[in-house]
């Protein structure tokens, strides 16, 4: 196993400069005029990879928002979904878009971006920072119009020259997720105050451009005088709807609402950002975060844990309803939750050995005993979408994957692979002996109570994680391991260390999920393309290295349509199942809430996102009658 430390600058480069090697071809013409959008150079309110927006240039608000939302109050939560280097268990720096440090969740709140996203769209972005932008006739390159009320916190303008500084600091500089994924950006050149245009290399994605307007954008002036690449717990200086107010390293962050914030009357935020104070809570145990709700403490929570959500809200704010149980749909594709396998471990490197894994783990017995029924098995890395890959292939997936047919085996040709099925006892001996199989193509041989592999070694797992919570689930998974020969063990770890540990990729299996978007982006390569799988810090765990895979990631970020790119998906789909990357975990569908019934919500949950602190208000009857209204 090789432990990285962390590049210099010119490694990143050089390391994030790989995958420009595997990028897409020229597209002519541009995601902008897809589907017979607009004209070339003509300036226009908002961007979509594939084909016309839902909403027109004159729009007041997304469909989605209560636009009379009553402002003020305070939401106080533990973040459920994180960027970066964020970390929801702890943190020490307020600079969440480098490698280096854990950063509070949310401090995306603190920057515009020069675009946003509608959640009731795939993919469509309109104008924050920009008013328009113009697209060249052979779409490599973008300008940017921006609007010149906006301002710093600190009142100072925010220009073209911000914006072009901030794109190629975060090319230099930025976190891997970012820099990897942004390389096919060539300049970013200041045309006067307020225009900025943006050259890109003409290999660059789709989606590329609409990834690129949702980067936070810096001062210029603030990061030539403090070093953008150290970690800090000095807030800085930035331009969004919220700054950073109290804090507590390890305890708590606040972010105030910026009253005279230059955005609050855009029709892309009307009806947003309606709370005083956006509180992020940390608990390093969970158990203890639902005592600390329970007691009121936290205002909000979604529920991961499907125990207590079938058992222990039994509390007597939850009798009598001050506390409510509330599902939300969730529309976006589930992803890929798992244990992932490090590949980069000579004992990994045998499909057969990974395959073998999945056998051990009893989804059947867990859901039923461990989970209240609530879940469903996750088969695929697309799972809850289109995207996903079911029954044989279709003819538009097979003239995809022939030319690779010498490079792939045979499985992927046949029906999409799918994780075996238990009979639900905890100890299917019937899957264990087809484990042990599997071992012993692989060869390993059984050497008493020891399942010992070609270098004459017991294979040994261990299970790394940052929670006591998936213990109990490791627990019966690591026993029937054992009973193959394995010796397999837990490893809990403090929040900081995890995240070390993961971005160097210093680990054997660890649980993960990938959330992903309607519409794919740059962000597949750092969590499966080869380049990733050498560079800290990305989002490819299981160290995925295939010129094939490689290949498809291509095709679907090239995709002239939504249906051709949902082909290459289902098409890249197979090839990843057929690696067996992972022990693929569980979903559900919904968002499962609990709240403290102060709260109004819009009607409409929007299916592509659900950012609750930028959607919600406080109700102050409902408010007022818990004694929470301050």
């Amino acid at each position: 196993m090789n432990t990285f430390s962390r590049p210099s600058r010119r490694k990143l480069l050089k390391l994030t400069g790989a995958a420009a090697l595997a990028a897409s071809t020229p597209l002519v013409p541009s995601a902008a005029f897809a589907g017979g959008g607009p004209v070339p150079g003509k300036p226009r309110h908002g961007l979509s990879v594939f084909g016309d927006l839902k909403y027109g240039p004159d729009f007041t608000h997304f469909d989605y928002v209560n636009p009379d939302a009553p402002k003020g109050g305070r939401f106080i939560f533990q973040a459920p979904y994180w960027y970066y280097n964020q970390n929801s268990l702890t943190y020490n720096t307020f600079n969440a878009f480098i490698l280096k440090g854990d950063a509070p969740p949310r401090m995306e709140l603190c920057f515009d971006t020069l675009m946003v996203r509608a959640y009731d769209e795939p993919d469509a972005m309109y104008g924050l920072l920009a008013e328009t932008v113009e697209i060249s006739e052979d779409g490599n390159t973008y300008t940017f119009n921006l609007r010149p009320e906006a301002r710093f916190h600190d009142g100072s303008k925010l220009t073209a020259e911000d914006v072009a500084f901030s794109l190629m600091l975060l090319k230099a500089d930025g976190h891997p997720q970012i820099s990897q994924n942004i390389q096919e950006l060539l300049d970013a050149e200041i045309l006067d105050e307020y225009r900025v245009a943006l050259q890109f290399s003409g290999k660059q994605s789709r989606q590329l451009p609409l990834l690129i307007a949702a980067l936070p954008i810096f001062s210029k002036r603030y990061y030539t005088a403090y070093d953008f690449s150290q970690s800090t717990l000095t807030a800085p200086l930035s331009s969004g709807a919220y700054k950073v107010g109290k804090h507590a390293v390890g305890r708590f962050v606040e972010y105030h609402k910026v009253q005279d914030y230059w955005g609050n009357d855009l029709p892309v935020l009307k009806g947003q950002k309606n709370f005083d104070v956006v509180r992020v809570d940390f608990y390093r145990d969970l158990q203890i975060s639902f005592e600390a709700f329970k007691k009121g403490e936290m205002t909000y929570r979604e529920e991961f844990r499907s125990k207590i959500w079938a058992t222990e809200y039994n509390f007597p704010a939850a009798e009598d309803k001050r506390v409510v149980k509330k599902n939300f749909p969730d529309g976006r594709p589930s992803g890929a939750q798992g244990w992932f396998i490090n590949t980069r471990r000579e004992k990994f490197k045998d499909p057969r050995v990974r395959r073998a894994l999945s056998y051990a783990f009893d989804f059947e017995w867990s859901n039923k005993n461990l989970f209240f029924d609530l879940y469903e098995r996750t088969q695929s890395f697309f799972e809850n979408s289109e995207m996903k890959a079911t029954g044989l292939p279709t003819p538009e997936e097979l003239a995809l994957l022939e030319p690779f047919r010498d490079q792939l085996p045979e499985s992927v040709f046949e029906e999409a692979y799918i994780q075996p099925v238990s009979n639900g006892s905890g100890f299917d001996r019937n899957l264990l002996r087809e484990a042990s199989q599997l071992f012993s193509d692989a060869g390993y041989k059984r050497q008493g109570t020891e399942l010992v592999g070609p270098d004459g070694k017991q294979l040994t797992i261990e299970f790394l994680n940052n929670s006591p919570a998936f213990e109990r689930i490791l627990n019966p998974y690591i026993k029937n391991l054992e009973r193959l020969g394995i010796k397999a063990t837990f490893r809990l770890v403090d929040a900081a260390q995890y995240q070390s540990r993961l971005n160097d990729y210093d680990f054997d299996i660890c649980s993960r999920r990938y959330s992903l978007n309607a519409t794919l982006s740059e962000a597949i390569r750092t969590s499966w393309g080869s380049a990733a799988a050498k560079t800290p810090g990305t989002y490819n765990i299981a160290g995925i290295a295939d010129p094939v895979v490689d290949a498809l990631i291509d095709k679907a970020l090239e995709a002239d349509t939504r249906a051709e790119m949902n082909v290459a998906a289902r098409s890249l789909d197979r090839v990843l199942r057929s690696g067996h990357y992972w022990v693929p975990q569980w979903f559900k569908p919904v968002h499962n809430v609990a709240v403290w019934d102060i709260f109004g919500h819009p009607d409409i949950t929007p299916p592509y996102f659900f950012p609750v602190e930028d959607l919600w208000w406080i109700d102050q009857e409902k408010a007022e009658k818990l004694g929470k209204a301050g």
